[in-house]
């Protein structure tokens, strides 16, 4: 069943292959952007020292032009690459980079992601009934029931709903740990976002 809702959708294939194109270019950016800072640089430089290669001398039968060239791509080279050791090894700034795109993703901070909300009820619903004696366990159980009640008012929570109904042609997955009233809200935005 599955397989025959994910197939069914007309433009699927093209898109799939459009953007698995998409991704092959993203990851060669890194090559050529590299390869484009090495030419222009070394075409950029090259009018400043031309003059120390234009007497027609050779080595090994092939112009100096070549060699100095060479050389300055190689020195491009070199430079990225000790701005890169020490981005890496001296100052160790990505660090901090990870840590800021940590604390900018709500995913990380304050959100719950819709797949694993999904899990996360399962696993609170069942630690709920196992110590349903256990005060500080409810008010966790409790803490996080409000949670995921909050996160599922988000637009991100509705769109994974109206994946999975998609792509699994039925109303689950059923949350019980929300309100009739809260189910019909969700319904709903699952539907107005599914007209779109």
């Amino acid at each position: 069943m599955v397989s025959e809702q994910t197939g069914s959708s007309e433009g699927s294939p093209f898109k799939k292959w459009f953007m698995r194109q998409y991704w092959r270019v993203q990851q060669s950016q890194t090559i050529i952007s590299m390869a484009f800072w090495v030419t222009t640089l070394t075409l950029l430089i090259w009018p400043y020292v031309r003059w120390r290669f234009e007497n027609d001398s050779t080595i090994a039968g092939i112009s100096t032009t070549y060699f100095g060239l060479l050389g300055i791509g190689v020195t491009v080279i070199i430079l990225v690459l000790v701005v890169g050791v020490v981005y890496d090894v001296t100052f160790g700034l990505w660090r901090e980079h990870m840590t800021i795109i940590g604390e900018r993703n709500p995913f990380q901070t304050y959100q719950i992601s819709p797949n694993f909300a999904i899990i996360l009820l399962q696993t609170n619903l069942i630690l709920k009934k196992l110590a349903e004696d256990d005060e500080d366990i409810q008010r966790h159980c409790d803490f996080v029931d409000r949670w995921f009640r909050w996160n599922v008012d988000t637009e991100i929570f509705a769109r994974a709903m109206a994946g999975w109904e998609n792509i699994m042609n039925d109303n689950d997955p059923f949350i019980p740990n929300l309100s009739e009233e809260e189910r019909n809200k969700l319904a709903q935005t699952v539907k107005d976002l599914s007209q779109h």
